[in-house]
């Protein structure tokens, strides 16, 4: 309860980006074809490699559910950021809030746990070939499939019924551009040690680990790619292998050094920045560098659009 002649807060109003009014037009636009970029990039690798039946190793099938979690992850942050862009700011209710923050939580957790199967499985193919159909069976799949998002959605409404408790008085105003942990417990009335606590108990697993797990594996990756003799097949493993890194290191180096290990005080705008990377360009880029980059997905893309003039030029009359 709020003491004194403090009212309880039932709504937030969300400040979004700070002296952006001049080019507010502009920033929308951008993240509007940022967004719809997104969403069709991964909406095409569903489509792709639910469709072609000779895209059913295990690397697409996690590639999928990773283009699911980061259709959610995105929906849920996006276009209400594109309206508290268009309007200079945002009203949200509290319970509103909370929900952005655990679809959010949620669908971070589950993409954190998705790419280190991945690395996994990258690393079985490429350090243990002979025993990855074994390895990387069926039931197994389906697991890898199934479990990062049971596990997410399940153990963190432990900490959203605790972010309930949390007390609100007096200012409502977020200082971020979406309902994020740190600028959300910064206007907490009441003490917020124990859900404090338990986000850093959640992210060790969720978030940390699993950044050390896909680093382990990367590491022994370059050392069976080193011994490639092929100076070519070593510079297209090489760069494959970089590119997956890079979206691997900018999404679990921002988290990191935001909510489990902060370096240091951030600005309003360092925040932003870091909080942008992995919330719009990690979701952006993921779709480019896992299908350009890969062979037999962009021959399926260029089989399926050859069917379609085909079938477009040559109509079959009945």
């Amino acid at each position: 309860m709020c003491e004194g002649n403090g009212s309880t807060v039932t709504e937030f109003f969300i400040v979004g980006f700070k002296n952006s009014e001049n080019f507010k037009v502009s920033l929308f636009v951008l993240f509007l074809l940022t967004y719809f970029a997104i969403i069709l990039g991964n909406f095409f690798i569903i489509i792709l490699v639910s469709a072609c039946h000779h895209l059913r190793a295990p690397m697409y099938l996690f590639l999928r559910n990773l283009s699911v979690a980061d259709i959610v992850f995105t929906t849920n942050i996006m276009p209400n950021m594109l309206y508290v862009i268009l309007k200079s700011g945002g009203d949200i209710s509290v319970t509103g809030c909370i929900i952005q923050y655990y679809v959010l939580c949620g669908s971070t957790y589950t993409q954190s746990l998705i790419l280190t199967v991945m690395a996994f499985d990258r690393y079985v193919a490429i350090c243990h070939p002979l025993r990855y159909a074994a390895v990387m069976n069926h039931k197994l799949c389906l697991h890898f499939i199934f479990w990062p998002w049971v596990i997410c959605f399940i153990l963190l409404p432990i900490e959203v019924a605790s972010l309930f408790h949390v007390t609100f008085c007096g200012s409502n105003i977020i200082e971020h551009f979406f309902c994020d942990f740190a600028p959300l417990l910064a206007i907490a009335s009441s003490d917020t040690s124990m859900v404090e606590t338990e986000d850093f108990i959640f992210a060790i697993p969720l978030m940390f680990m699993p950044f050390v797990a896909v680093t382990f594996s990367y590491f022994y990756i370059v050392i069976s790619i080193l011994k490639i003799t092929s100076i070519g097949g070593r510079w297209k493993a090489f760069s494959t292998c970089s590119a997956h890194l890079t979206t691997i290191f900018i999404f679990y180096g921002t988290q990191i050094t935001i909510y489990i290990f902060p370096v240091g005080e951030d600005t309003f705008y360092g925040k932003t920045v870091k909080s942008l990377l992995y919330t719009v360009l990690t979701p952006f880029i993921n779709p480019i560098i896992y299908t350009m980059r890969n062979h037999e997905i962009r021959r399926a893309a260029q089989h399926i659009m050859y069917k379609r003039s085909k079938t477009t030029i040559n109509p079959t009359f009945h």
